[in-house]
């Protein structure tokens, strides 16, 4: 059976195919399926050198470059897909982010480790402390389309001017989060404890190292470069591609916007989940799964906002009805699952059943105005 470490060699073949398929010209499907294939490598590669910098900047800068770098390869993807005008689709892998995160990912990670332990524990109240922070998230983005729904005749430049003041507010409180995990209240999340689990996953996911183990400094800095360089390339092929290659699989650009680029995106950092799920570090993987759903929701959102109004493109928080729908579901049930700091492969199967039904939902549901 391959490891993660092979199949993640393999894939970094697509990203010359990609771009070769580009100035070959290919066709739009071709192109679109490599670049999202070559940018799966890419993202584990970046999360890698982001935790192997970490080690060496110590405890408090190490905890903000892996906040800081968690979701960089969805918001290189989503920044490329704003400046090319695709507005409904950044909106769409925003919420697909957070879906994905809450459920296929804890999910996946509930499931697995479930069935290779009988029960699992985790820090309830890390679980509620993220919890309450996504019911902040929640609300924060229904305001502005709820706002849009129950006024007559306000217009865009009202709702963005809005949105970008819910933005501003949103980084405040994602500040103050980071502040409370890594600074006042870091003993409440066994910092320690996973700093080291994430240093053993960067020396596993590299190949067998010497036992003592040396960062080279220089080497992952330049990676971090490279491969954030590389991500940037291929989300060009991949905007550049989407709503043709779309149309071509049978698609809508909602569909891919809520399954298809989140998985795509973050599909290392999944792995990363599942995989300290199943070697009995629940607290790590649950860590992983909130925690990048929060930073979308109070982080990466705001940012793209704020990005849209400097790059003059509507961006705002006026989101699809079903979209906002399709998170506040997916928020309750999992805090529901998460408030008592267990977890089972039954917990982890209904994350999973909800997270289908949704993705039947999205598939089926009728391409909106604007996208598609």
């Amino acid at each position: 059976m391959l490891s993660l470490n092979t199949i993640l060699s393999i894939l970094l073949l697509f990203i010359p195919v990609s771009i070769a398929g580009h100035f070959l010209e290919w066709g739009s499907a071709l192109i679109f399926i490599t670049a999202c294939l070559g940018i799966i490598p890419l993202a584990a590669w970046m999360g890698t050198a982001t935790e192997e910098i970490a080690v060496v900047l110590g405890p408090s800068l190490g905890g903000l470059l892996n906040a800081t770098f968690g979701n960089a390869t969805e918001l290189i993807i989503a920044l490329v897909a704003l400046n090319a005008g695709l507005v409904d689709v950044v909106k769409a892998s925003i919420t697909g982010s957070i879906i994905g995160n809450l459920l296929l990912v804890m999910g996946f990670s509930m499931l697995l480790g479930g069935l290779r332990y009988k029960e699992q524990e985790f820090q309830p109240i890390v679980a509620r402390v993220n919890a309450s922070s996504m019911n902040l998230a929640v609300i924060a983005l229904l305001l502005p389309t709820a706002v849009d729904y129950t006024s007559t005749g306000i217009d865009e430049a009202t709702i963005q001017r809005l949105s970008i003041a819910v933005a501003v507010v949103l980084i405040a409180v994602y500040g103050l989060t980071l502040l409370f995990s890594m600074k006042t209240h870091a003993y409440l999340y066994d910092v320690a404890l996973a700093e080291q689990d994430l240093v053993e996953l960067a020396e596993a996911n590299l190949a067998e190292e010497s036992p003592e183990h040396k960062v080279n400094l220089p080497l992952w800095v330049g990676v971090l470069l490279g491969a954030t360089l590389l991500v940037a390339v291929e989300s060009e092929l991949l905007v550049t591609t989407l709503e043709e290659a779309t149309s071509q699989l049978g698609l809508t650009a909602l569909f891919t916007g809520v399954i298809l680029v989140p998985i795509i995106g973050n599909a290392a950092e999944h792995a990363t989940a599942v995989t300290v799920a199943m070697k009995n570090k629940m607290d790590l993987s649950v860590s992983v799964a909130l925690g990048s759903s929060l930073q979308i929701a109070l982080f990466v959102a705001p940012v793209l906002v704020l990005a849209g109004w400097i790059l003059g493109k509507p961006m705002d928080l006026d989101f699809n009805p079903f979209e906002l729908v399709a998170v506040a579901v997916s928020v309750l049930i999992a805090n529901s699952i998460s408030s008592d700091g267990r977890s089972n492969w039954l917990e982890g199967t209904l994350l999973l059943a909800a997270y289908v039904v949704l993705g039947f939902a999205f598939y089926f549901h009728p391409v909106i105005e604007g996208i598609g």
